[in-house]
C-alpha cells in the first residue's frame, strides 16, 4: 500500500486500527475493543465504530484516485449500530458502491470475531486535490 507521509500518533494508533488489506475492490481494517474505545457503561462506542467505518472507507477511497494529485476527505457517514460487544476484534470490510470522479460511496460491514454483525454503515467521501 502507498500511503502519504502521516503523523506518529493518530486516531488510527489510538484507537488500534490497523489495515489489513486494501484494494481498489475491497478494503479490511481490524480494530480491537477494550477500555480505551468502550463508552462509560463499558460497552463498544458508537463513535469507535464509526471511526473504524469511515477509515475503511477513506482507505478504498484512496485507493482508487490519483493519489500524486488527490486527497480523499469524508463527508457524510451513518452506521446502525446492531449489536453491543465488551471486548474481542472488530472486521470492517468496506466495498464501493460508487466510485466516481469526484465522489464515492462506500459500504461497510463490521462484525465481531465469530461474523455476527455489529454495525452498518455507508461512507460517502470527496475527491479533492492534493
Amino acid at each position: 500500500m502507498n500511503f502519504p507521509p502521516r503523523q506518529e500518533v493518530t486516531l488510527l494508533t489510538t484507537l488500534g486500527i490497523e489495515i489489513v488489506e486494501a484494494t481498489r475492490e475491497r478494503v479490511v481494517a481490524r480494530m480491537p475493543i477494550g477500555p480505551k474505545v468502550h463508552q462509560p457503561f463499558g460497552i463498544l462506542h458508537g463513535g469507535a465504530s464509526v471511526a473504524l467505518a469511515e477509515t475503511a472507507a477513506s482507505t478504498g477511497g484512496w485507493m482508487n484516485v490519483d493519489q500524486e494529485k488527490e486527497r480523499v476527505v469524508g463527508i457524510e457517514i451513518n452506521a446502525n449500530h446492531l449489536r453491543a460487544r465488551r471486548d474481542g476484534v472488530l472486521t470492517a470490510v468496506a466495498t464501493p458502491l460508487h466510485a466516481g470522479r469526484r465522489t464515492h460511496v462506500w459500504d461497510v460491514r463490521i462484525t465481531d470475531e465469530t461474523g455476527s454483525l455489529v454495525c452498518v454503515s455507508r461512507c460517502t467521501l470527496a475527491i479533492v486535490p492534493a
